[in-house]
């Protein structure tokens, strides 16, 4: 199975950056509004940027108070850096990639555990576009429909996968289970210091953590079985062994 790898144009993304600068200060109220409610549906499921490394964005910290009652805060925007930017952007249409797959493999074998997922992957594209809208970056997901994206290595990995899940229902759940692998080990080798994003990044480990347990297990009830791709053996078997979490709950 051929695989993708990140996006390499960093020049691109940080002249979309540039032209978008005047959006930020209008996205920042409403984007940490947002924010707060993404963040909390990617815990419930069931189942361009800086210029460079020396040239970085800039977003206000006093968007909005954080609240005193424990719940999740509204994290300050930070500095981002072109990494941070790319990050963003592939994950935005990573997270885009899983709901389409789901939403189509539910349509086709009617089993609960695709659209249960898929309205969970919907939570965790809204927690995404939240920081673009912050950062002023141009969302690569606006006005495609499902099964298309920019980014032509996650396009050629939806069109592969898809066409996997829909020989039989247990190749289906095997496709769900290598595309929450690959999901949570993207979100490992983007990790950021920016406090919003590691926020974010982490809600949406966890939730895919969720799901790689609920389509294994699902998998295992018709006597399949899935072999990690892309998670080390011994990190798979820790996801697996671990019980379903909830969303982060503690303001930073």
């Amino acid at each position: 199975m051929t695989m993708r790898r990140r996006p390499t144009d960093a020049g691109a993304v940080e002249s979309r950056a540039g032209s978008r600068g005047g959006r930020r200060a209008l996205a920042v109220l409403a984007g940490a509004t947002a924010l707060v409610l993404a963040l909390a549906a990617c815990g419930s499921s069931g189942g361009g940027a800086g210029a460079s490394s020396g040239s970085m964005v800039r977003v206000p910290s006093d968007a909005a108070p954080a609240p005193a009652d424990g719940r999740v805060a509204v994290v300050p925007a930070g500095l981002l850096g072109a990494e941070e930017a790319k990050g963003l952007l592939w994950m935005r249409e990573e997270e885009k990639l899983a709901r389409d797959v789901y939403l189509a493999l539910a349509d086709l074998w009617d089993v609960r555990v695709f659209s249960n997922i898929a309205r969970s992957e919907q939570a965790h594209m809204d927690a995404l576009e939240t920081l673009l809208d912050r950062y002023g970056l141009e969302d690569p997901a606006a006005g495609n429909p499902a099964g298309v994206f920019t980014n032509p290595e996650i396009q050629a990995l939806h069109d592969e996968l898809l066409a996997r899940g829909r020989t039989s229902l247990v190749e289906a759940l095997k496709v769900g289970a290598t595309i929450e692998d690959l999901d949570i080990v993207d979100l490992r080798e983007r990790a950021s210091d920016v406090a919003d994003i590691a926020r974010v990044y982490a809600n949406l480990e966890m939730g895919s953590g969720n799901h790689l347990r609920a389509f294994v297990a699902n998998l295992e009830r018709r006597g399949g079985s899935y072999v990690p791709t892309y998670l080390t053996q011994e990190d798979f078997d820790a996801i697996i062994s671990t019980p379903r979490q909830r969303g982060q709950e503690v303001a930073p």
